[in-house]
């Protein structure tokens, strides 16, 4: 048996696509069920015309995962050990074949499927280079044979006996690390976190389990509209990130976490030293002295930008190949990154 569940708030504007693309899989589900989060506009309409269950939630004030866990805490006991269970956003889109990919998955043994996902149309310029950048993660994924760091949120299809097991090793106190404090009524979903779905796969993994999101399970997801709301989202992501590395401490499973968050401020002290040596030589010396070390920098730098998009077509690449479109936003998703490492170190309130 094949559950979608697909919580929403507000999604009149995506519900319709994402049910439909649901409805066209290949491989047929169970039950398509959505999981109307204090809403006030037409979704629960919209999905009632469609044909699907709508599951209304009752006081919930912990966004998605709560939304999830209300519906999780009632049903999944009643669900077998072999069903399977496919969360998803209310604003993906699923490749028709999705689902019948990532059961054939399931079906080698690993616990859950995630997806692999490149962003919808729109956005305009903020919404091109995200698109960039997911084409560059499905790239990476693809050569890593499906070795993924994260279920993405976007869908994942998991087998319900290791959904089971998150709940009784919380309840026992084995996660996040052995010796952990019990918790008497706990759910698939920690409320808690700001990344629920990078807890979630570090506490599936921290289980003995196997993951994987190859290739071929496609689908699309809403890219940001704006810069302030694309700040709003990888603030959430990547403090979360970094607390579920404190939250899990340090163990075989997170070491690659923990090694891409020393990576990532040891690039980001690299590009401070070179916008400083521009500078200098800029204000300073007075003009620019054309070293061959920046200058085989910036060629491996567009070079690299230019060949990770070609899969979007010769124009993307071309345009991803002008250094300071691409720096620009990297230089953008660095400050957020910092912003993120001082937020997490001052315990500053969080903002989902």
């Amino acid at each position: 048996m094949i559950t979608v569940l697909i919580p929403a708030h507000n999604e009149e504007n995506e519900i319709a696509e994402t049910l439909q693309s649901v409805l066209n899989q290949s491989l047929p589900t169970d039950k398509i069920i959505v999981i109307a989060d204090n809403c006030i506009d037409n979704t629960i309409t919209i999905s009632n015309e469609m044909g699907v269950e709508v599951f209304e939630t009752i006081d919930n004030q912990h966004k998605k995962a709560g939304a999830l866990n209300q519906w999780l805490d009632v049903n999944l006991d009643n669900l077998s050990e072999n069903d399977q269970i496919l969360v998803m956003d209310a604003d993906s889109i699923l490749d028709q074949n999705f689902l019948a990919n990532a059961v054939q998955e399931i079906d080698k043994g690993y616990a859950a499927c995630g997806g692999v996902f490149s962003g919808k149309s729109g956005g305009g310029f903020v919404g091109m280079l995200q698109r960039n950048e997911y084409a560059r993660y499905a790239r990476d994924v693809t050569r890593k044979h499906g070795k993924t760091l994260v279920l993405t949120g976007t869908a994942t299809l998991f087998k319900v006996d290791c959904l089971k097991n998150v709940i009784k090793a919380r309840k026992l106190g084995l996660i996040p690390r052995k010796g952990s404090k019990p918790i008497d009524h706990p759910s698939v979903y920690d409320t808690k976190v700001l990344t629920e779905d990078n807890e979630l796969t570090f506490a599936l993994l921290h289980l003995g389990y196997r993951i994987i999101a190859p290739a071929y399970c496609k689908l699309q997801t809403e890219v940001m509209p704006t810069w302030r709301d694309l700040w709003r989202q990888r603030l959430r992501w990547k403090r979360g990130a970094i607390e579920n590395n404190v939250q899990y401490g340090l163990t075989r499973h997170t070491l690659k976490y923990w090694g891409l968050q020393i990576w990532g401020t040891i690039g980001i002290l690299f590009v401070i030293t070179y916008i400083a040596t521009l500078v200098y030589a800029i204000f300073v010396v007075g003009h620019i002295d054309l070293r061959p070390i920046w200058m085989l920098v910036s060629v491996i730098y567009v070079l690299e930008r230019a060949i990770t998009v070609k899969q979007r077509g010769w124009k993307q690449s071309l345009l991803a190949s002008v250094l300071v479109v691409e720096m620009f936003f990297d230089f953008y998703l660095q400050a957020v990154h910092i912003k993120a490492i001082f937020d997490a170190l001052t315990r500053t309130e969080r903002k989902w």
